[in-house]
């Protein structure tokens, strides 16, 4: 019927795990080719570079500078690596997410569940980042100013064969240190927004966009200074520095960023990282929890 209503939470504990994969991997898929152009600026603006045509001022100064030089199509350059990483890489989010939040009591109705949410949040963030970093990484090989890469494949050949395996995931600490506290943050804020917005636990596509913005916003804002350090370490194989090709870890970049830019070095790119995160994430609740539903009517 038209004016039927579905309850939201009940969606989870009825769809099922392939239902949940499934919405997962379209949401994240939606998500990242949706917001790429913002992101390829965040990456720029993050690395630290040695020719002033790559340094960039703002998001508009970038978008600007990058379509006025290198056209438009290079904003886009590397999202094939995106889409064909957060399929998989979103459906085990979702799946796991769903799946640890269920068994550990996070559905139950009357009860501030913030915790069961945040350890399902983080248990989902270290299952898909392991399937996800080593994408994350030819996708930034790409987004840096004067690429020689075109061709994911040709970019994971290249770097592999000049770096080695550990070159996919020597951000991977990095990237679940900084992935786990924005998970927990993201879905402890979207769950505590959702019920403060829709209290009654209807399907309300407003509050699932109202509060993944939020979530992703406060998540994506935290947790900037990991990310520039985790940025430094994916593109380093990139850089014409020595010191930065040397970085062998977290500590290493963020030594690095501290005396190259100081305090204001661990926020390169906030603006563009919130600004990515903020209307994707939205998209992301609002696509998840349409194919959620969607698949599950069929």
């Amino acid at each position: 019927m038209a004016d039927e209503e579905y309850e939201y939470e009940g969606l989870s504990s009825t769809a099922g795990l392939g239902v949940n994969m499934l919405a997962g991997a379209l949401a994240g898929i939606t998500e990242h080719a949706a917001m790429f152009p913002v992101d390829s600026i965040k990456t720029r603006m993050q690395v630290f570079a040695t020719s002033e045509a790559a340094v960039y001022t703002g998001v508009g100064n970038a978008f600007t500078r990058i379509s006025a030089t290198e056209g438009a199509r290079a904003l886009w350059r590397g999202v094939s690596s995106v889409i064909l990483g957060a399929g998989p890489a979103h459906a085990v989010h979702f799946g796991m997410y769903e799946f640890m939040k269920e068994n550990m009591g996070g559905n139950v109705l009357g009860r501030n569940n913030w915790l069961e949410t945040s350890l399902a949040g983080a248990s989902a963030t270290i299952a898909s980042d392991a399937l996800m970093n080593p994408f994350d990484v030819i996708k930034q090989r790409m987004q840096m100013h004067k690429s020689e890469f075109r061709s994911v494949f040709t970019c994971a050949r290249t770097v592999y064969a000049r770096e080695g395996i550990s070159a996919f995931y020597v951000s991977y600490p990095t990237t679940l240190v900084m992935s786990i506290p924005f998970t927990a943050v993201q879905f402890t804020v979207y769950e505590q927004t959702k019920r403060l917005l829709n209290p009654d636990n209807t399907y309300s596509p407003v509050s699932h966009m109202v509060s993944g913005g939020l979530a992703g916003a406060v998540a994506a804002a935290v947790t900037t200074p990991l990310d520039v350090c985790k940025t430094l370490l994916q593109t380093r194989g990139s850089s014409d520095d020595k010191v930065i090709r040397e970085a062998r870890g977290m500590i290493d970049a963020g030594k690095i960023v501290w005396r190259r830019d100081g305090l204001k070095g661990f926020t390169r790119g906030l603006t563009p990282r919130v600004l990515t995160h903020m209307p994707s994430n939205a998209l992301c609740w609002i696509a998840y929890e349409f194919f959620k539903a969607a698949i599950r009517d069929s």
